[in-house]
């Protein structure tokens, strides 16, 4: 099972910022999942919510200014997988308007970095499927009706091949299927220890956390 520190290891530092990717990086996880948004200046900004703590749209602000708002260097998506390049990365498209610039920039690096692009906008992960060759996954956080239909939406898309779950919602037997039909699944989202002890016995392909020293330095039962 591959482990791969959520947003970075921000236990250290500010979430989502090269100094976070740095101490996951040192702290010995296989990958790392970030977020990637649009600025108003059309940079690819690293950062997971869509309005800052002023209350200002990232979307609709300059990358300087968000850099204001927030009190701290935000990385751009060139910038940071230039930096590094022994880790998987997990790359989280928040919008649709990101991705055909965040297509131009992953065309780049598919080849020398180890790349998994996965969104809750499903559309995007079809155009990124289309676009490129690197596998994608279906961000998911509700626990779907029919699963199986949305494998078989997917199957002129072999790559993508992943559902990345919400923990909240799991259900085995929803996992069931979609590993039957080949495909991994993934999840984000434990917080205890007895959490990751769980997904650590479920088969996942992957495991994305906040706490990914759960896994790799457990404390004693």
């Amino acid at each position: 099972m591959l482990l791969l520190a959520h947003r970075g290891f921000h236990a250290e530092a500010p979430e989502n910022t090269m100094a976070a990717f740095e101490a996951a990086a040192r702290v010995g996880v296989d990958g790392i999942e970030t977020d990637v948004r649009l600025s108003a200046d059309g940079k690819l900004v690293i950062i997971h919510d869509r309005v800052t703590a002023k209350k200002r749209a990232v979307s609709e602000i300059t990358h300087a200014e968000l850099e204001s708002d927030v009190g701290h260097a935000v990385p751009l998506l060139a910038e940071m997988l230039d930096a590094f390049p022994d880790v998987l990365w997990n790359i989280e498209i928040k919008t649709r308007a990101a991705w055909p610039s965040a297509a131009r920039v992953l065309s780049d690096f598919q080849v020398r970095r180890r790349l998994f692009v996965s969104s809750f906008r499903h559309d995007v992960i079809e155009l990124c499927a289309t676009d490129l060759k690197v596998d994608c996954g279906l961000l998911i956080a509700n626990r779907p009706l029919n699963i199986v239909a949305v494998i078989a939406a997917c199957a002129t898309r072999p790559r993508i091949r992943s559902v990345v779950w919400d923990y909240n919602i799991l259900d085995p037997d929803v996992l069931s299927v979609v590993a039957a039909a080949g495909w991994n699944n993934y999840v984000y989202g434990p917080v205890t220890q007895h959490e990751h002890a769980h997904c650590l016995q479920s088969g996942f392909a992957g495991l994305i956390t906040d706490y990914p020293l759960q896994v790799l330095r457990p404390s004693p039962p």
